[in-house]
């Protein structure tokens, strides 16, 4: 089974969460300290992270950037209730889901399965129609390697996200075809796991912003307002 690193430093959460984990199999590594699960983590990366965006010394939200420097681990974040804007924190800085505290262990196991298995590809299983295949994609100065979870631009690496991956990789599927924000959501989240529309919304931004570190001029994504987005070559 996956491994997990669940971080926060409220240890009553730290135990029930990590039991309630271990319970259905999965391999818990807990750390109270953010600096200490830091260490830890960039030297031995786990399957799935889930991180609490509020903590003392270093925050969620600088852990999974410094994370982000040596590893892409899919993550998940926990929020505090009804505080929207942890939310989109949490999403521009590129987690692949996100909970809200006071949550019920239902939920949680609901999105950690389903963060896993579009982290561990979709290739095993035959593709069903419509579903994206796990193929090698080349459109114009794109190129993505499900199989590898590799993009790069004009031959330059691009460091994605799971979450970022597969929406990116709806889009070019059929460049010059709207995709709906709803289509995007159905690509790259469970049918189980409930989003809308600002969280694909940052996800496109935070790809623009990614692609243009290695591209200045990049405007392969185009927006079409209150119908959706596409891919142009």
């Amino acid at each position: 089974m996956a491994n997990i690193a669940l971080v926060d430093d409220d240890k009553n959460i730290l135990e029930s969460v990590s039991m309630l984990l271990e319970q259905e199999g999965y391999h818990v590594q807990g750390f109270s300290d953010s600096a200490a699960a830091l260490t830890a983590l960039l030297a031995s990366p786990p399957d799935l992270a889930i991180l609490d965006i509020k903590m003392p010394r270093m925050d969620g939200l600088e852990l999974l950037r410094r994370l982000r420097q040596g590893a892409d681990l899919p993550v998940i974040f926990l929020t505090s209730k009804d505080e929207e804007i942890d939310e989109l924190m949490g999403l521009n800085a590129g987690a692949d889901d996100y909970i809200r505290k006071p949550f019920s262990q239902r939920l949680l196991l609901e999105r950690v399965r389903a963060v896993l298995r579009r982290a561990e590809g979709k290739g095993t299983t035959p593709a069903a129609p419509g579903e994206i295949k796990a193929e090698a994609l080349v459109r114009g100065k794109l190129a993505l390697d499900p199989q590898r979870h590799e993009c790069t631009w004009d031959g330059k690496p691009v460091r994605l996200t799971v979450t970022e991956f597969l929406i990116l990789q709806a889009l070019a599927q059929r460049p010059g075809f709207v995709k709906s924000r709803d289509s995007l959501m159905d690509a790259a989240y469970d049918d189980q796991v409930y989003v809308d529309d600002r969280t694909i919304d940052s996800h496109i931004k935070r790809l623009r912003k990614k692609f243009k570190v290695v591209a200045d001029d990049f405007d392969a994504i185009e927006t079409l307002y209150g119908v959706g987005y596409r891919y142009k070559e």
